[in-house]
C-alpha cells in the first residue's frame, strides 16, 4: 500500500494543475447539483414494516391525507379567576378558531368549545384546538409556521394566554452558524501555531473545506431524490470537516519533515503520501467501516446517516492523498516556517519535543500509577451511564411557546395529552368492533381517556384516540403500548394497530436499543481484526479496544449527566433536559470508534516502527510517543474545536451528539492515548509486539512505509532515508 500511495502522491504533485482543476470541477458540480436538484429534508423517524408505520399508511388510505398531516395544538388559558367558557372569553376562542381555519395549508381545526366534543380542562381555565395540515409535518413550510405563530401572537390580549406546540412547528435544521464558524477559526489558529506558517495553515483548511463542501453538497443533492433526515447533512459536515483537517494535517506535517530532511518538493510530497498517507487510508477505513456498519441496525434513516457521513470521510481521504500533495507542490518550501527555509533543516526533523519526551518518560516510569489513574478517572465519569434513558421525544426549548403550551396541557389536562396514541381498526368488521375495543382500552391502567370511534367514509376502518395517563417518554406509556398490542387481538374481519407519533417513537427507540449491542460487537470485532493486521500484534489491538470502551463509557456518562441530569446544562446552553435521543448512542459509538482508532494507528504505528528498528520496548514507546504525540494532540484539539462549535447554538438533536463527540475526543486523545496506552504498552514490554504463530500468515499492511525505506518505487527517485515522524 505504501508503494502505491507513493506513486499516487508523486503523480499528484507532478500534475498538480490537473489534479486541482479536477477537484475544483467536482466541487462546482456538487454545488450546481445541490442548487438545482435538492429537495427538503425530513424530521420524522419511521421504520418500514413496523406496526405503527404500517398503520399510518393505512390511515392515509382510509381517512385521507389529513389523517397523517402535521398537527399543532393551540392552547388557550384564561386569566386567574376566569374561565374559557365565560361569554367574553368564549367569543375570543371562537374567533381564534375561525382565524386558524383560514391559515395557509390548514386542512381542519377542532373547536374546543364544541358541545359535542369539548376539549376543556376540569377547572375550565384551559382549552386547546388541534390544527391539522394537509401535508405531513416535514412538508409544512416556514411561511405556514409563521402564519400560525402570528395568529397566536394576535390572540394574546386582555390577559389571555395563547401558546402553540406540535410537530407542524418543528423547524428544519440549518447548516452553518456563528458557533460553527468559531470552531473553524479555532482550527485555523491551532494549525497556524502547529505549523508556524499561515500559508500552510490556510492550505490545510482550504483542502478540508473543499472536501467537506463536496460531501455536504452531495448529500443535499440527494434530498431531491430520497427522504433524508434533517440531521444527516449536519453530521456529514461535522465529521467531514474534522477528519478533513486532521488527515491533511498528518500528511502536511510529514511533508515538512521530509523537506527538512533535505528532499526535493516532489519527493517530499510523495514520501509523505506513502508513509503518513498509508496511516490516513487505514484510519479512514476504520471510520468508514464504523459508519457503514450502522446498517446492521436495519433502520433506513440510520443507514442513510452512516453512509452519508462515510461518504464524507471517503472524500476527505481522497482529498488528503491527491489534492493535498498537489497543493504542496504549489506551496513548496513556503510550507516551512521562514526560519526553517534558510537554516539547518535537519534540526526540525530530528528535534526532541521536550514536553512530550518528558511526558512519555513520566508515564512509562510510573506506568502502574498512570494506568490506574486514567482508568479510575474515566470509570468515575462513566457512572451516570447506568441511569441513561433514551427516547425519540424531543422536548422543546424552555421559555418558548412550545414549552409553555406543553406545560399548560400537562398541568390542566395531563401529561398524556401531549402524546396521544391512535388505535386503528381496519377491516369489514371495523365499525362493529370499534365500540368493544374502546371499552376494553378505557378499562386498562394508565389510560386517561379513550375517545369515541371515528369511522371512515366507506366504513372500512375506525380510529380511536387514546390518551395515556403518563407522558410520551415515560416507561408507563411504553408499557401501555405493549399491553394494547398484546390484549387487543385481531379477528377475521378486523385487524387492530396501535400507532401515532408516540407509538412510532417507541418502536424506533426499541429497534435502536436492540441494535446497539450488535453494533458494538461488530465495531469492536472489526477493530481487533484491522489492528492485528496493522500492528501484527494481538495485545496492542486489545489495549486499543479496551481504551475505546472506556472512552465510550465516560462519554455517554458525561452526556447523560449534562443533558439528562442537567449538570452544567447552562454552560452548554442545554435549553431542555430529559432522556437522550435514541439514535445518539449508536451514532456516537460509530463516530468515536473511527476517530479513536485514528489516534491509535497514528500514535502506536510510530512506536511499532521504533521497535521494529531495534529499540527496546520502553524506548520504542517513548520514541514513538515523542514523534507522534504533538501531531495527534494538534489533531485532537482541532476536532474538539470543530465538534464543540456545534454545541452552543446547535439543534436539539445535534447538540448532545456534538457535545459527546467533543468530550469523547478529549477523553480518548488526552486520557487514553496520552496516558493509558503508553503506560499499558510499557507494562506489557516486548510481549505487546508479538503475534501468535497461528496468525503470522496474515497479510502485512505496510502502514509505516518500510518498503519505501528499502528503496524508492520510482525509478527517478533517490534511495530514501528513514523519516523522523509523521
Amino acid at each position: 500500500m505504501a508503494s502505491l500511495l507513493y506513486r499516487l502522491g508523486l503523480t499528484s504533485v507532478r500534475h498538480r494543475v490537473i489534479v486541482t482543476l479536477v477537484w475544483l470541477a467536482v466541487f462546482v458540480g456538487a454545488g450546481v447539483g445541490a442548487a438545482a436538484l435538492s429537495g427538503s429534508t425530513v424530521s420524522t423517524f419511521e421504520i418500514p414494516r413496523q406496526e405503527s408505520t404500517t398503520a399510518l399508511d393505512l390511515m392515509h388510505e382510509r381517512f385521507g391525507a389529513a389523517s397523517t398531516g402535521g398537527t399543532a395544538q393551540v392552547v388557550v388559558q384564561a386569566p386567574a379567576g376566569a374561565q374559557v367558557t365565560d361569554q367574553a372569553t368564549a367569543a375570543r376562542v371562537t374567533a381564534l378558531v375561525g382565524e386558524l381555519k383560514g391559515l395557509p395549508g390548514v386542512a381542519s381545526v377542532s373547536d374546543p368549545l364544541d358541545p359535542q366534543a369539548p376539549v376543556v380542562s376540569v377547572d375550565r381555565r384551559a382549552a386547546y384546538s388541534t390544527v391539522t395540515y394537509a401535508a405531513p409535518a416535514q412538508e409544512v413550510t416556514e411561511l405556514q409556521r409563521e402564519a400560525l405563530l402570528d395568529a397566536v401572537d394576535r390572540a394574546r390580549d386582555g390577559g389571555l394566554t395563547v401558546e402553540a406546540r406540535g410537530d407542524a412547528l418543528q423547524e428544519q435544521v440549518h447548516l452553518g452558524g456563528p458557533a460553527e464558524v468559531i470552531g473553524v477559526v479555532v482550527a485555523l489558529l491551532v494549525l497556524a501555531l502547529t505549523y508556524g506558517s499561515l500559508i500552510t495553515a490556510g492550505m490545510n483548511l482550504l483542502t478540508a473545506v473543499v472536501g467537506v463542501g463536496i460531501g455536504a453538497l452531495g448529500v443535499i443533492t440527494l434530498t431531491g431524490f430520497t427522504d433524508i433526515q434533517a440531521t444527516t447533512p449536519v453530521l456529514a459536515v461535522m465529521l467531514g470537516l474534522a477528519v478533513g483537517i486532521d488527515y491533511a494535517l498528518f500528511i502536511i506535517t510529514r511533508f515538512r519533515h521530509e523537506l527538512n530532511a533535505g528532499r526535493p518538493v516532489p519527493e517530499a510530497a510523495a514520501m509523505a503520501v506513502g508513509t503518513a498517507g498509508s496511516a490516513v487510508v487505514t484510519a479512514g477505513l476504520t471510520v468508514v467501516i464504523a459508519l457503514a456498519g450502522l446498517a446492521v441496525a436495519g433502520i433506513p434513516f440510520l443507514t442513510q446517516m452512516g453512509l452519508a457521513a462515510a461518504a464524507s470521510v471517503v472524500v476527505a481521504v481522497l482529498i488528503a492523498i491527491t489534492l493535498v500533495p498537489a497543493m504542496t507542490g504549489f506551496v513548496g518550501h513556503r510550507a516551512l516556517p521562514r526560519r526553517s527555509r534558510t537554516g539547518a533543516r535537519h534540526a526540525e526533523a530530528h528535534k526532541d519535543h521536550g514536553f512530550y519526551a518528558g511526558w512519555a518518560r513520566l508515564v512509562t516510569r510510573h506506568r502502574w500509577g498512570s494506568l490506574l489513574a486514567a482508568v479510575a478517572a474515566l470509570a468515575v465519569i462513566a457512572v451516570p451511564v447506568a441511569s441513561m434513558r433514551t427516547s425519540l421525544v424531543q422536548h422543546p426549548a424552555e421559555g418558548g411557546t412550545q414549552a409553555k403550551a406543553e406545560q399548560i396541557i400537562s398541568e390542566s389536562f395531563g401529561a398524556g395529552f401531549t402524546g396521544p396514541l391512535l388505535i386503528l381498526i381496519d377491516g369489514t368488521d371495523a365499525p362493529g368492533r370499534a365500540a368493544a375495543v374502546r371499552q376494553q382500552t378505557a378499562a386498562l391502567p394508565h389510560v386517561a381517556l379513550a375517545t369515541a370511534p371515528r369511522t371512515a367514509t366507506d366504513r372500512s376502518a375506525a380510529l380511536i384516540t387514546v390518551v395515556p395517563g403518563s407522558g410520551p417518554d415515560s416507561a408507563a406509556t411504553t408499557e401501555l403500548v405493549h399491553t394494547l398490542r398484546a390484549d387487543l387481538t385481531d379477528t377475521d374481519g378486523a385487524r387492530i394497530y396501535v400507532t401515532g407519533t408516540t407509538a412510532v417513537n417507541i418502536d424506533v427507540s426499541q429497534k435502536l436499543d436492540d441494535a446497539l449491542p450488535r453494533y458494538l460487537a461488530l465495531v469492536v470485532g472489526l477493530a481487533l481484526v484491522l489492528l492485528v493486521l496493522v500492528f501484527r500484534s494481538l495485545l496492542v489491538p486489545i489495549v486499543g479496544v479496551l481504551g475505546f470502551l472506556l472512552t465510550i463509557g465516560a462519554t455517554l456518562g458525561a452526556t447523560t449527566a449534562v443533558f439528562q441530569w442537567g449538570w452544567l446544562a447552562d454552560l452548554v446552553n442545554a435549553r431542555s433536559t430529559g432522556p437522550l435521543m435514541s439514535l445518539s448512542p449508536i451514532i456516537i459509538i460509530g463516530i468515536l470508534f473511527g476517530l479513536a482508532m485514528d489516534y491509535q494507528v497514528f500514535l502506536v504505528s510510530r512506536m511499532h516502527e521504533a521497535h521494529s528498528h531495534g529499540a527496546d520496548p520502553r524506548t520504542a514507546v517513548t520514541t514513538g510517543f515523542r514523534q507522534a504525540a504533538p501531531v495527534v494532540m494538534a489533531a485532537a484539539t482541532i476536532m474538539f474545536a470543530v465538534f464543540a462549535g456545534f454545541v452552543p447554538q446547535g439543534d436539539a438533536t445535534i447538540k448532545p451528539i456534538a457535545f459527546a463527540l467533543a468530550t469523547g475526543i478529549l477523553f480518548d486523545a488526552v486520557v487514553i492515548r496520552m496516558i493509558a496506552v503508553p503506560a499499558a504498552l510499557a507494562l506489557l514490554g516486548s510481549t505487546a509486539w508479538k503475534l501468535p504463530r497461528a496468525l503470522r500468515r496474515l497479510p502485512v499492511l505496510d502502514v509505516e512505509g518500510a518498503a519505501l525505506r528499502s528503496g524508492s518505487p520510482d525509478a527517478d527517485a533517490p534511495e530514501l532515508e528513514p523519516a523522523a515522524s509523521l
